[in-house]
């Protein structure tokens, strides 16, 4: 296997962890306490999720950093842009999977809204956790060098 392979496969398994890990925990309680799904659709939701977690979280872990390279190096410009990132990709996946899981009318338009401010706020502490999870991988973190499919 390339250099360059197993690089890409790293960055695969560390960004599909940190999605996983991170959104399975903070959809679940979203789910349950705020949209008000019963905990079977809770556990439907977070399988539908997972699964669909495994194709996108690569691909938003490159639009993250293709995002992040707007931001300065404050405080308040990091937590803008990942916040940024993160509502612009995952809520409109997000309230597929919950419609698709059971929630409607006004629990979906409350889970869909409660998603997207609680997205807002755990934009910055997600990326700081995906590129905590990245060095553990062995990569760097995100947002500092042009947007490729292998970073």
């Amino acid at each position: 296997m390339s250099a360059d392979t197993a690089h890409r496969r790293r960055a695969f398994l560390a960004d599909t962890t940190a999605l996983i890990l991170f959104f399975t925990t903070t959809g679940a309680l979203n789910e349950r306490y705020i949209a008000g799904m019963t905990w079977d659709q809770v556990l439907h939701a977070r399988l539908l999720g997972a699964a669909l977690m495994i194709p996108v979280a690569r691909p938003y872990g490159i639009w993250r950093d293709y995002v992040m390279r707007r931001a300065s190096e404050s405080r308040l410009s990091q937590l803008l842009w990942d916040s940024a990132a993160l509502v612009s990709f995952q809520v409109p996946i997000y309230a597929a999977i919950i419609a698709f899981s059971g929630a409607s009318g006004p629990g979906l338009w409350l889970g869909v809204l409660s998603a997207t401010v609680m997205m807002l706020v755990l934009g910055r502490p997600y990326g700081a956790f995906l590129n905590a999870v990245r060095r553990l991988f062995g990569l760097p973190p995100g947002g500092a060098k042009p947007m490729s499919l292998d970073t």
